[in-house]
């Protein structure tokens, strides 16, 4: 499957969250032929995804979180000029816990050459990190979690509580400014905040796309004090909004 594919799948299921929409209306949305969305469809429909209906789709519950290879097909520029801005915020030397998802793993992946210890229970970050001998590695055990390809449960909070970090590298389906980080489910916020009370400093990567985003059903509350990292598409209001509540923003350019 191409990464234009990948791409237009993730942005399907976020169409799709409006309720139930017309063929036609998708191609129109991402200027592809109707066979190409009823193809796209006819394919997230086999992961249970979506429903089928006449002409149409629909999502089967709640937002359908989308996998990690179809998170890392969308907002790419954006992705690699937050991570790119977040790197700079790092000091030689620091610990790191770092989170799942998309926007962490191109985050990771510049930090070859760095002298870190990280701590993670990102699994596709993994293969990069271990070719670097400066940095030491805490993996997170715990249950697999194959769309984010990462690890959670009990077993990851246990290993958690035993170790402190300088900062924690986190992202989020959503982040609200009087709510949190948005999530799918319990479990994973719940290491999400148990990542926040161990280290010192929080910083949050998340693209304009999902500043004020509330899809899931899932919350972690944010500490008074934090640090936002997005790109340069969010608006001066989106911005102003976040430093009003707390948060130092600093904006990667992809332009």
């Amino acid at each position: 499957m191409s990464m234009r594919s990948k791409e237009r799948h993730a942005r399907l299921l976020e169409a799709l969250n409006a309720g139930e929409i017309d063929v036609d209306d998708l191609a129109r949305r991402f200027d592809v032929s109707a066979s190409t969305v009823r193809r796209d469809l006819q394919h997230l429909s086999k992961s249970n995804a979506v429903r089928r209906t006449y002409g149409g789709a629909i999502l089967t519950g709640h937002v359908a979180e989308a996998t990690l290879e179809q998170r890392l097909a969308v907002q790419g520029r954006e992705k690699q000029a937050i991570a790119r801005a977040a790197a700079e915020l790092i000091e030689d030397g620091d610990t790191l816990i770092l989170d799942a998802g998309s926007t962490v793993a191109a985050f990771g992946r510049l930090l070859l050459q760095r002298r870190l210890r990280i701590i993670t229970n990102n699994l596709a970050l993994l293969p990069f990190l271990a070719k670097e001998p400066a940095i030491e590695i805490v993996v997170l055990g715990g249950a697999l979690r194959t769309t984010s390809m990462s690890t959670m449960g009990p077993l990851a909070s246990d290993a958690l509580r035993r170790i402190t970090a300088d900062r924690a590298i986190m992202s989020a389906d959503g982040v609200v400014t009087d709510r949190g980080l948005c999530e799918a489910d319990l479990d994973q916020v719940a290491l999400k905040s148990l990542m926040m009370q161990q280290a010192r400093e929080l910083i949050v990567l998340a693209d304009a796309g999902k500043l004020g985003r509330a899809e899931q059903d899932a919350w972690a509350p944010l500490p008074p004090r934090w640090t936002l990292v997005t790109d340069d598409g969010a608006s001066e209001a989106q911005r102003a909004a976040f430093a009003e509540a707390g948060a130092r923003v600093v904006v990667g350019r992809a332009s």
